[in-house]
């Protein structure tokens, strides 16, 4: 990779965003740029929207796609028609973004290409495995990451023959080891990507799914394509990383709180960052964070459609000036899992189980908190995965007694709440609205504070939160005061 200097940006967009793909060439993609300001700049795209959930299975619903078929013995020959929808999705994407015929045939023909070689790939498999030598349960992780290829790959291919027929010099670089012969880690895959690409003449457009001997999907599942812009950004040693949203990153949804009372968030820093990663509001993956923040690399979170606001600067080295709540959010399906047992008290392994118990069935555990005799994990997955859980636990503890409920989790988040006024103020908050917490978790880290509610107050408890700690904090003390006179 050529480069005049280290001023140049690698740049993430999300599926959603590149579904709106005539709105991103007038915003992030070209906009109002002319010549060297085209370049400077590299992209790692996702799969349009969607479409990885029809490759593997769908984020929320659970809804199987090709890689769930697949690795179902009952599915038969499911997975074949679901990939064949997957091919017909492609082609539909192709005839609304493609006006010229040529264009458009040539992005057919890759995505046949692809999506045939994957069919031809799984057929093999599929009669290799019929053999007791051979356990397809040993190769699904392969499968799921060649799926997961197909989506960044189509998305990568369109965008750099899109920007090419709008007069730009644009290169997809392909990581997804399509037919590569050896095994790289992923900053080696980076280096030979990128060997021979001026970046003061061309816009590489990368796929976000890398093939590499660390195996992405295993450690990241589907945040693969943050991995990918993380190590982009550190291997080509850019002054930033910048992940286009369809959103700002603001104190609060705009949906839950007035759109009027909601700012965006100027700075923060990575704190901050994974805080927001475990409440499922990702700016970016944690340990995609990690390379960032050890490079001492500021990441930008932007809004894709309004290019000429500045976005949230995340950065390892900023400080709160004074303590303050920065963004209120949370999650309203958790569950409660409260496991007692008389016998606890003293007695070590049960943690140990528990836990055991809740990776085996890939239970995401959000907070937890423990007694004498009780621990309780706050949970987010399927019930299906949490009874599993229990079950196992049961068996193992048969004099222990297991308890469920559905809650909610909101969590005032900031680089610094060391003062005792954020709990007091917010306990304040909720009084004012009627809203009596189940419980609160307010850590010695203090960088948030958790507040558990019912379901049906969660909505209320974010709007109460904003308005307590973050519209009517700087007020807050002068209030007291004048109460106090």
């Amino acid at each position: 990779m050529t480069t005049e200097s280290p001023r140049h940006t690698v740049e993430k967009i999300g599926g959603t965003s590149m579904s709106r793909t005539e709105e991103l060439l007038d915003t992030v993609l070209i906009g109002n740029r002319k010549g060297a300001d085209l370049y400077q700049r590299i992209f790692v795209v996702s799969a349009y929207a969607g479409m990885t959930d029809e490759l593997l299975e769908h984020k929320k619903s659970g809804k199987p796609g090709v890689y769930a078929l697949f690795s179902s013995a009952e599915s038969g020959w499911g997975w074949g028609d679901a990939l064949s929808a997957v091919a017909d999705k492609m082609f539909a994407h192709n005839e609304r973004i493609f006006a010229d015929e040529g264009a458009r045939q040539s992005a057919n023909r890759f995505a046949r290409e692809r999506v045939e070689g994957v069919r031809s790939c799984l057929i093999d498999l599929q009669r290799l495995c019929s053999f007791g030598h051979f356990q397809l349960q040993q190769h699904l992780l392969t499968v799921r990451e060649m799926l997961a290829s197909l989506g960044e790959a189509h998305s990568a291919f369109n965008t750099a023959l899109l920007l090419n027929l709008h007069g730009v010099r644009a290169r997809m670089i392909d990581l997804t080891g399509w037919r590569d012969e050896g095994q790289y880690t992923l900053d080696e895959a980076i280096e030979r990507a990128l060997a021979d690409v001026d970046l003061a003449t061309e816009l590489p457009i990368v796929t976000g799914y890398a093939q590499c001997s660390e195996a992405l999907m295993g450690t990241y599942d589907r945040g693969y394509s943050e991995v990918t812009l993380s190590r982009l950004t550190v291997v080509t040693k850019a002054r930033e990383a910048i992940i286009h949203k369809e959103f700002h990153l603001s104190s609060a949804d705009p949906r839950l709180v007035s759109p009027d009372a909601v700012r965006v968030i100027g700075e923060t820093n990575y704190d901050v960052a994974d805080q927001l990663s475990n409440m499922g509001m990702e700016a970016i993956h944690p340990r995609a964070a990690k390379g960032l923040r050890r490079a001492g690399i500021p990441l930008r979170v932007k809004n894709a459609f309004e290019p000429e606001h500045p976005g949230t600067v995340i950065r390892s080295d900023l400080d709160a000036q004074s303590p303050q709540v920065e963004i209120v959010t949370g999650l309203k399906n958790v569950y409660a899992f409260e496991f007692y047992d008389q016998d606890m008290v003293g007695v070590k392994g049960y943690d140990a189980e528990i836990l055991e118990a809740l990776k085996r069935h890939k239970v995401w555990i959000i907070a937890k908190t423990s007694n004498a005799n009780t621990i309780t994990h706050y949970l987010k997955g399927s019930m299906k995965a949490i009874k599993r859980v229990e079950t196992d636990l049961s068996d193992a503890f048969p004099t222990a007694e297991i308890a469920l409920r559905k809650i909610a989790l909101v969590s005032a988040i900031g680089r610094d709440l060391r003062s005792p006024r954020v709990l007091t103020q917010a306990i304040r908050a909720l009084s004012d609205a009627g809203i009596e917490p189940l419980g609160m978790h307010d850590l010695l880290r203090k960088v948030d504070l958790q507040v558990i509610v019912e379901p049906d107050q969660f909505e209320a408890t974010i709007a109460a939160l904003h308005k307590g700690l973050i519209e009517d904090w700087a007020a807050a003390p002068q209030q007291k005061l004048h109460a106090a006179a």
